[in-house]
């Protein structure tokens, strides 16, 4: 049987974009956990309408620990995966509409979670519909496979392959196109205030509590903080509103008795690409190291003077590193914390290619800082995922790229981190093009629906190259 992928999308385009509404409609956002839903209820309910999307065609699948599952297509020995996650990252603040109420505008769905990863996770599942409802043979077994933890702690795939089976090969629409095949190192740690001093010194300012940010992996968008001014309020603020106009920055403040409160406002990115975003919390940083603070608060802001403020690429850490293909370490502190009586702590994000050896980095690291008062705390390390780009998975899906965009462009790799490394032979594929505007993370994120479409007739081409059997 031949195939006319463009044909077959256009023919379900319909259904394809009233499915993926209902996912978008979902807050799945990672909640407390609760029984029978390890990550909320929000994440466990987004799984289920996957789940039972696959259901209604009468196709085998199944839920593993209520953080992962799988719908499953075709017979045989061996097993092809396909890798999407149905979780999103906290929406944030500034949208034109609201998040999990998905509209479409300008031919584009905007909704938190249409670009990572609900969009491309429902077009590679019509992908694999289609050949299904149009009678194709599949030459082996093919698993999407559905997560709800990934812009997280990946407990969904860890609890997964567990029990299930590792598929021999596949791919995850989670990046961008034409093909990825290679990611960064990622790792997460804290970096904790551990040597306070008890002893109360007095001070004109005292820096009472800091915040900003919600994720290790996201440029946070805001920033607070509260001070204890005792004399000099005028002068304090008159070097805030300065400092606003020397930097750029967009801020404000709030006197409350004798406090001050002091707001500033960043921009979001990907932790991946830090120099994408305006971290808001690094930006309040360098105006309170203008000011005269307590010793607490002083040890926590010039430490973050030293260590962390335009860190981007591991310099400070004496980690920073190249490679040929992956490029930079990149570095992205995602959350920033203080209080008077815990002291601070910064919530880092590390990227790294292959080549770094970063368990005798870290732990050089944190020999350094423990003579400031700090510690390294809570390391979480995912080694650098490769796969050849002559390998003929990679080929593939090349082919089946360059044929409906008539784009050269070679495979590649990135920083940021998709299920492709939970497999030996796994890569990223789509959904974004060269000329996407990536707003993952971000307020108003959007797909365009006829990226969407073309996406889905890639993975329909592809799928059908690698997976099903030729008349």
């Amino acid at each position: 049987m031949n195939l006319d992928a463009k044909e077959l999308v256009i023919q379900y385009k319909d259904e394809l974009i009233k499915d993926l509404m209902g996912l978008l409609s979902i807050d799945s956002v990672k909640g407390e956990s609760v029984k029978d839903a390890p990550v909320g209820e929000g994440p466990k309910k987004a799984l289920e309408y996957m789940i039972e999307l696959g259901a209604k065609e009468g196709l085998p699948t199944k839920v593993v620990a209520n953080l992962a599952g799988h719908i499953e297509f075709g017979k045989g020995d061996e097993l092809f995966g396909v890798l999407g996650h149905v979780d999103v990252v906290p929406p944030g603040k500034g949208w034109t509409s609201e998040p999990f109420e998905p509209v479409i505008r300008n031919n584009e769905i905007v909704a938190r979670g249409v670009q990572d990863d609900k969009g491309p996770t429902m077009a590679a599942y019509y992908a694999l519909k289609i050949l299904h409802n149009e009678g194709y043979e599949f030459n082996r077994r093919v698993r999407l496979i559905v997560g709800t933890d990934e812009e997280s702690d990946w407990q969904c795939t860890d609890a997964y392959f567990k029990e299930e089976e590792m598929p021999s090969a596949g791919f995850s629409p989670d990046a961008e196109f034409p093909v990825i095949h290679g990611e960064k190192g990622i790792t997460s740690f804290n970096i904790v205030q551990s040597n306070l001093n008890d002893e109360f010194i007095d001070s004109d300012i005292e820096l009472k509590a800091f915040i900003s940010g919600e994720r290790y992996n996201m440029v946070p968008e805001s920033a607070e903080a509260k001070l204890k001014v005792l004399t000099k309020m005028s002068a304090i603020i008159q070097a805030f509103e300065g400092f606003l106009r020397k930097s750029g920055n967009r801020g404000k403040y709030e006197i409350d008795g004798g406090f001050l409160k002091l707001e500033l406002e960043g921009q979001s990115a990907h932790g991946s690409t830090p120099e994408e975003g305006v971290n808001a919390g690094t930006e309040l940083l360098k105006f309170l190291s203008e000011v005269e603070l307590d010793q607490n608060g002083k040890q926590f802001v010039d430490f973050a003077d030293q260590y962390i403020v335009g860190n981007l690429n591991g310099e400070a850490f004496n980690m920073d590193y190249h490679h040929e293909e992956m490029g930079d370490v990149s570095v992205n502190t995602g959350m920033i914390n203080y209080t008077e009586v815990d002291g601070g702590i910064f919530g880092v994000n590390l990227r790294y290619p292959t080549g770094l050896d970063f368990d005798a980095g870290i732990q050089a690291l944190n020999k350094t800082i423990e003579k400031t008062g700090f510690t390294i705390e809570d390391v979480s390390n995912q080694a650098p995922h490769y796969v050849d780009k002559n390998d003929p998975l990679v080929t593939q899906l090349l082919k089946s790229y360059q044929k409906h965009t008539g784009d050269m462009t070679e495979a590649y790799t990135i920083g940021g981190g998709t299920y492709a490394r939970t497999l030996e032979t796994g890569v990223a594929f789509g959904a974004m093009f060269k000329d996407t505007v990536d707003t993952m993370h971000q307020k108003d994120e959007r797909m365009n629906i006829d990226e969407l479409l073309l996406a889905a007739q890639i993975y329909l081409e592809a799928l059908y190259n690698v997976c099903v059997i030729k008349s």
